[in-house]
């Protein structure tokens, strides 16, 4: 009898539950709403309920369809606030709910990976950018990481938060910079929807359907119909233990190794600064622990020593003679040198150890061998050289899948539950996820664009985004690049309409894929903005490949975006420019600024065919137009590149 009582009171509960009137969570208070349109607000309760909803002095009502769906729209507002929402059921107006200090202004929606998600408190000058960050008209939504099968109704967590010196630390800074431009210039309130997750490719971030429509990803988005929350919460589990094992030495062996009585007898060798890739181990994932002698001398002062590893990758610990120096430093100290206690070295022999995570195809020591030593501030002693190693003397790390970087999954849980809420435009960094594939990111990053803006149903929403900037060590000989094809993908997209794109060739940093200048990034996309959506005038990109003529052995360029002229950022000839013949071999060009004009040629080249621009991963490029931007990598050709397979 009390069991039945039980049931009947959940199943009561349950159905009064059901009958409330609900909204997703990207409506909360403090959020901004866009203007000049009609305001879509939507939500859930039971069907043939009668839904009112009142913003600022309009009233609106509305019936709940069969599928427990509502939506009503006010009429358009000009930007303005602080407003209220309260939305209730006509019938039960006192179970109300009530948003408050609603602003009327533009949203933009920021997504992508890692250098869209790039924090202020990461960025350049984060001290004093955080100090000064107090725009109360300024608000951020932060869409919680999620992932999923199929479409969710609503996302997993979020809210919107006033821009202040506390809660602009987390914000993307490219946004933050975009937005704070465009709300000091056109004096409205800005709402940035974030919805971004690091090192993501486009396909997670595009709908099922359109991905279907391409054969590039038909195959792989069926694939992945047998995956399931189950395998989820597997992967997550499995992401535990994984860390567990990366941070945390397993049976005992940082107390056993990093003794000189430990046996390593049989251990192979490997010469360092490498990464460690043998005829044994040509692909490794998983911990390794590398030792080795280090003599010091009698005239080594034992005071003030320190360890310099040089450039180590990923996650590692260090001992001498037994005794832990560092412990799993994620390339947290950029210079990797630490301090060595008096009483843990001693004259003559002294037994380096190195635990190492072997993460992600990298590992081991980066060159220069220079930077590896140990020193008293006098005499240096080199650490390079002949190391032993031994990996598989800890637990196996698990393969972690991670769904975020399947087709469609981010789409399902961080994009569509926020349809339809109005924008004015879309912000979009991505990219190095798909570097490898970059020829086929001529058709997926449209397919995203027109995706989107079909699920939104606001016409061609203007999108904007960021080209890749320069990455990676600099090449003196001309190679091809991935980067470079991926960079030419990402120019090819601006044939769609109602399109921008900031190009950051001169912003990026040799040893970072998350560069830290993200002001003049951001401050570039606002630029396109201004132009694009509110119609300012002015030139806010650098110079265009336009058209060519070849003059004997010469080639002259023509660009649109010149502005108020061609010119260099030191006054000299313009670099980087290379040329090639029928043969397709690039030498180095000469080029010169003629009339806006740029006449290439190169001594090795006669009948030249083509030439090409800033065409490598990390291109030292100083063409720009008078206005300061740099001019846009490009190549006359179509030869098959390296990512065209």
């Amino acid at each position: 009898m009390k069991l039945k009582l039980y049931n009947l009171l959940f199943l009561t509960l349950s159905i009064a539950a059901s009958a409330q009137v609900s909204m997703p969570k990207v409506f909360s208070s403090h959020m901004v709403l866009q203007r000049d349109m009609e305001i879509p607000v939507w939500g859930n309760a039971a069907a043939g309920t009668e839904i009112t909803a009142q913003f600022a002095n309009t009233v609106n009502k509305g019936v709940t369809a069969e599928n427990g769906k509502w939506m009503l729209h006010f009429p358009k507002f000009k930007a303005g606030g602080p407003y209220k929402l309260v939305v209730y059921q006509s019938e039960k107006p006192e179970q109300k709910i009530e948003f408050v200090d609603v602003l009327v202004g533009d949203v933009w929606l920021a997504s992508g990976q890692s250098n869209m998600e790039l924090q202020v408190q990461q960025a350049k000058d984060a001290k004093k950018e955080i100090k000064q960050a107090d725009y109360p008209n300024i608000r951020f939504f932060f869409v919680t990481h999620n992932k999923s099968v199929k479409p969710e109704e609503d996302i997993l967590g979020g809210s919107w938060k006033v821009c202040d010196s506390t809660s602009i630390k987390t914000a993307s800074a490219v946004a933050y910079y975009f937005a704070r431009k465009i709300h000091t210039d056109e004096n409205v309130p800005i709402g940035i929807l974030q919805a971004t997750w690091g090192g993501t490719p486009v396909e997670a971030w595009t709908s099922k359907e359109m991905l279907l429509s391409s054969t590039i990803t038909k195959d792989k988005v069926i694939a992945n119909d047998s995956v399931t929350s189950n395998d989820f919460v597997k992967d997550s589990l499995d992401l535990i233990r994984f860390w567990d094992i990366v941070y945390h030495p397993k049976n005992e062996m940082d107390k056993a190794i990093p003794k000189s009585s430990y046996d390593d007898s049989k251990w192979m060798e490997v010469n360092m600064p490498s990464i460690l890739k043998t005829s044994d181990i040509p692909y490794y994932e998983g911990m390794i622990w590398l030792r080795k002698l280090i003599e010091i001398p009698d005239n080594f002062s034992t005071k003030n020593v320190k360890v310099n590893l040089g450039h180590p990758e990923m996650n590692y610990s260090v001992y001498l003679n037994g005794n832990e120096i560092c412990k799993t430093a994620w390339n947290a100290n950029p210079t990797h040198i630490y301090t060595i206690p008096a009483k843990f070295i001693h004259k003559g022999k002294n037994l380096l150890s190195v635990r190492m995570a072997y993460l992600w195809g990298g590992g081991g020591f980066n060159p220069p061998a220079e930077e590896m030593y140990i020193s008293d501030g006098n005499t240096k002693i080199s650490i390079a050289g002949k190391w032993k190693f031994k990996k598989d003397l800890e637990p196996s790390i698990p393969k972690i899948r991670n769904y975020q970087y399947y087709p469609t999954f981010l789409y399902n849980a961080m994009i569509y539950p926020i349809l339809p809420y109005g924008l004015k435009g879309i912000l979009w960094y991505q990219g190095e996820a798909n570097d490898t594939l970059a020829y086929n990111y001529r058709t997926l990053f449209p397919l995203m664009i027109t995706d989107w803006r079909i699920r939104w149903k606001q016409g061609y929403l203007p999108f904007l985004y960021v080209q890749l900037p320069n990455y990676k060590k600099r090449q003196v000989e001309r190679m091809e690049s991935e980067w470079a094809e991926l960079r030419e993908a990402q120019a090819m997209a601006l044939v769609q309409p109602n399109t921008g794109m900031v190009c950051t060739i001169d912003l990026g940093e040799a040893e970072s894929i998350h560069p830290k200048d993200k002001q003049d990034v951001g401050y570039r996309l606002a630029l396109q903005a201004e132009k694009m959506v509110y119609g300012k005038p002015g030139t806010v990109s650098g110079p265009m490949f336009s058209s060519f003529k070849i003059e004997g052995n010469s080639i002259r360029i023509s660009f649109s975006d010149i502005g108020s002229g061609l010119k260099t950022t030191d006054q000299l000839s313009p670099r980087e420019f290379t040329i090639a013949g029928a043969d397709h071999k690039f030498y180095n060009a000469t080029a010169l600024i003629q009339k806006n004009e740029i006449i290439v040629s190169s001594v090795n080249v006669s009948n030249s065919v083509a030439v090409r621009y800033a065409w490598s991963d990390n291109p030292d490029c100083n063409l720009i137009n008078v206005e300061g931007f740099p001019a846009v990598p490009f190549r006359m050709d179509s030869w098959k590149g390296i990512t065209e397979k």
